[in-house]
């Protein structure tokens, strides 16, 4: 079972990094540094914005409930 959520941790943990970098930058910054500036053909549609929160939210969720588990699982010694 630990096994089982230290996978889950790490494969969120990737997924979570990646998506949270689909984001657009909205104030300059670091995003701008790297290219974020450039406008892309799917940063206008309102969809793919919300599509995009919604797949990020869910995987923060999954990662934050694997935290969770795997901590109880060492905490009880399991």
């Amino acid at each position: 079972m630990q096994l089982a959520l230290q996978i889950v941790l790490i494969i969120s943990s990737v997924l979570l990094v990646l998506l949270i970098l689909l984001h657009r930058g909205r104030g300059g910054g670091l995003s701008t540094l790297f290219g974020g500036g450039v406008q892309s053909s799917l940063s206008g549609s309102s969809v793919v914005e919300k599509n995009l929160d919604r797949m990020t939210l869910f995987v923060a969720s999954i990662w934050i409930i694997a935290i969770i588990g795997t901590g109880l699982l060492v905490k009880a010694g399991v």
